[in-house]
């Protein structure tokens, strides 16, 4: 016998497709769309994500799904903030005439932004979004790497991406992920760009995870390596202690930058 979906009031439908739209709402504007408490928001949200029809996050909600990636234009959207001091700090991190990996993610491409005065660099990324920000700077050397270029977001995936991977060896490679998994698995919803991923951390000499906290709380099917294969981790807070006795058991650095914070008296935001 097969249980019965699950009822949402009308306020709830109208969410789930905002969600769908955008990637990601907050108590905040949805408080302000339909003129009501946020405790209103928080009890419609906390349902919701009780059903599994939404993913609960700091401050709002994004989209469930632990099979397929949201689209390119509502992943730029969520946590934007977050994602641009998380660029921005990781930047900071990387010394002029320096080589480096960046791979395919809104928050790697956020790096990318903030590298963009640099000097001195050398960048090989399977990112078209990166190069384009970077390959007007003369003082920054831009390799992009072979393969097959996906229509959605400029993700360049494949064996030819990963072979010509392996023919270098740099001092930096900053990564982003889809997902983190409670024993700190680092996940992807692409085998093909999990791959890729994998092959950057293996020639890289240090490596720089950039990821908002979103991240910690989503699910994705494609291992790409765990939090042991990591030397940095720059995101806007940890969201458990258990997360942060990993990192310190695996002598991950963490470098936290904040954000744009919202207080909830129920502790799930």
């Amino acid at each position: 016998m097969h249980s019965a979906a699950p009822s949402f009031s009308r306020r709830q439908t109208e969410i789930i497709a905002l969600l769908r739209e955008t990637g990601r709402v907050s108590v905040e504007e949805l408080a302000a769309r339909f003129d009501v408490s946020p405790q209103t928001i928080r009890r419609d949200l906390n349902e919701l994500s009780d059903a599994r029809a939404i993913t609960r996050v700091h401050g709002g909600a994004i989209v469930a799904s632990g099979t397929e990636n949201l689209a390119y234009d509502a992943r730029k959207l969520v946590a934007q903030a977050h994602k641009r001091l998380i660029g921005q700090a990781a930047a900071r991190l990387i010394p002029d005439k320096s080589s480096l990996f960046i791979n395919l993610g809104t928050t790697t491409e956020e790096v990318a932004h903030a590298l963009a005065g640099r000097s001195g660099l050398l960048v090989i990324t399977n990112n078209l979004n990166v190069a384009i920000e970077l390959y007007r700077n003369r003082a920054i050397d831009v390799i992009i790497t072979g393969g097959s270029i996906r229509p959605a977001d400029g993700g360049i995936v494949g064996a030819t991406t990963v072979d010509m991977i392996r023919q270098f060896r740099v001092d930096t490679a900053v990564i982003g992920i889809s997902a983190i998994d409670a024993d700190g698995t680092l996940l992807d919803f692409d085998m093909r760009e999990a791959q890729v991923a994998r092959a950057i951390i293996e020639n890289a000499r240090r490596v720089i995870l950039v990821t908002d906290s979103s991240k910690f709380s989503r699910s994705a099917p494609a291992r790409i390596a765990t939090l042991a294969d990591v030397d940095i981790l720059v995101t806007d807070h940890l969201p458990t202690p258990a997360i942060a006795d990993l990192c310190a058991a695996h002598d991950v650095e963490v470098v936290e930058t904040g954000g744009p914070q919202e207080a909830d008296s129920n502790g799930i935001d």
